[in-house]
């Protein structure tokens, strides 16, 4: 269905944000530092610091190629789907676009996938987060630190859309000052500038001076990408919280322009200086991990510590946007009738409970099955939501392909960001996801997530096809209007399509 959000006080100008036409209808509780934290933060998971270390290993210097190949794709990704989002922000993102320019079995499926992905990824993180504070009080249990972050960050996310964006806010502040910091007295070492060090710095030599700048040979730079990809999921968060922002339109288009810097400085960057601090194959790389073991190369006191508190960071900022994002996610196909309708129904504060609730119920089941369970029942969930990254981007490819043919019918000055050389670049990029996926099939340490990962989405696909041929009436009931065309919102509405 499409909805339209008046936001408006005298003069046609955007109101106070939280403002709701409807009882049922989300807030605009995210203010614009709200969204440009957790643009700038999305990109910055756990996974670079703790998952870094194993890229490093199987690829040596030439893993920064491997993030640059990941980097690019993310880059194209988010630059289709800004184009769909500042054209028409929704909480359903990329699953409300494939379901109108591929079909509902496609908004059903992937949208779907997507929530269980981010369930999954609750478990993981909750245990990471648990392992780090039982270090410092070991007298509460790995499973009780467990459930106290993920009933704490629950309750964080039942308040109001506004608490969420606010914890976000610091928690990504903190990852991002703590990376900036590590770049910039990273390279002041690398270059021997760095205050009170004896230090003469190597340079760039550590890039070649070990085996050259592909030591196990160009080979590794694909094994390097499957490593790194998965680090990368989160880039498109913004693009689901914009529907809940005071001017969705503004925060998609600049989150989408800065993708690319980015991409560039706190991946590219911070890992150029991991590379060019200390020698690949350093003992210390594998021991301590890559971070901790640069920091400690400069003599940064208390190291180890230093990097657990930021991944601790990290954790609790997945885990709070994971929760959102599974929530949003669930919202929004209730919305469309692919989900329960309790989920579409919201709290007089614009927040989603049941589809917050039934999204964090499944995510106890998961951290249960990881503690219980944790090398058959979890190892499988793990093991088949793992390619889930991709099968996203590859249907944001195709999606956009579709859709940038309806806007321009439709409406033609909502184009105000565009994928570049379209469709050329948008084919290229999709070539180069089924690329992956397909090489991760023929890769022994990948076969077994590329094939449940497939299998799985063949499931979700099938059951959204049967539903779709056998239960017309349901599936088509809450069709969105504007597969149609909608009239334009007048001056001072906001239009949630």
């Amino acid at each position: 269905m499409t909805s339209q959000t008046t936001l408006t006080k005298e003069g046609g100008q955007p109101g106070t944000p939280g403002q709701s036409p409807s009882p049922d209808g989300l807030k605009a509780g995210l203010k614009n530092r709200h969204l440009s934290m957790i643009a700038i933060g999305g990109v910055i998971g756990a996974g670079l610091f703790v998952g870094s270390k194993s890229g490093i290993i199987a690829a040596g210097p030439a893993i920064l190629l491997s993030y640059a190949l990941v980097g690019m794709l993310v880059v194209f990704v988010m630059r289709m789907l800004g184009e769909m989002a500042a054209a028409s922000p929704n909480s359903g993102s990329f699953s409300a676009y494939a379901d109108r320019a591929l079909g509902r079995w496609a908004g059903f499926s992937i949208g779907w996938l997507y929530w269980f992905f981010w369930v999954v990824v609750l478990a993981v993180e909750a245990a990471a987060g648990a392992e780090i504070l039982e270090g410092w009080i070991p007298a509460v249990p790995q499973w009780g630190w467990a459930l106290i972050v993920m009933v704490v960050l629950t309750a964080t996310n039942l308040v109001s859309v506004s608490s969420y964006g606010e914890f976000e806010f610091w928690f990504a502040g903190i990852k991002v000052v703590a990376i900036g910091a590590f770049v910039v007295v990273g390279l002041l070492a690398v270059f021997g500038m760095l205050p009170g060090s004896d230090n003469p710095g190597a340079g760039f030599a550590h890039l070649t001076d070990t085996g050259g700048f592909m030591p196990n040979g160009p080979g590794t730079i694909l094994a390097g990408v499957l490593l790194v990809v998965f680090s990368f999921m989160g880039s498109e968060i913004v693009t689901l919280a914009a529907g809940e922002s005071e001017d969705p339109r503004r925060a998609v288009t600049k989150a989408t322009n800065s993708v690319i810097w980015r991409v560039g400085f706190f991946y590219l960057g911070s890992i150029f200086v991991v590379l060019t601090l200390l020698p690949w194959n350093d003992k210390s790389v594998e021991e301590k991990g890559s971070y901790v073991a640069a920091l400690d190369s400069i003599g940064i006191p208390h190291a180890g510590q230093v990097m657990n508190v930021i991944i601790l960071t990290a954790v609790l900022s997945c885990l709070n946007s994971g929760l959102y994002t599974a929530s949003r996610m669930a919202f929004s196909l209730g919305e469309r009738g692919d989900a329960p309708k309790a989920f579409a129904k919201v709290n007089p504060k614009g927040v989603p409970t049941a589809a917050i609730l039934a999204s964090v119920v499944f995510g106890f089941v998961a951290v249960y099955f990881n503690y219980v369970f944790k090398d058959t029942v979890f190892l499988f969930l793990l093991n088949s939501s793992g390619a889930v990254a991709l099968f996203v981007w590859l249907v944001i490819c195709f999606t956009q392909l579709r859709m940038r043919g309806i806007l321009l019918r439709e409406a033609p000055e909502k184009l105000t960001v565009k994928m570049w050389l379209f469709p050329y670049l948008t084919w290229a990029t999709a070539a180069m996801i089924t690329f992956v996926l397909v090489y991760m099939v023929f890769d022994d340490a990948n076969r077994q997530v590329a094939l449940l990962s497939i299998a799985v989405a063949a499931l979700v696909v099938a059951i959204a096809l049967i539903r779709q041929k056998f239960f017309p009436q349901s599936a088509a009931a809450a069709v969105p209007a504007d597969r149609e065309k909608a009239p334009e919102p007048v001056s001072g509405v906001r239009d949630k399509t």
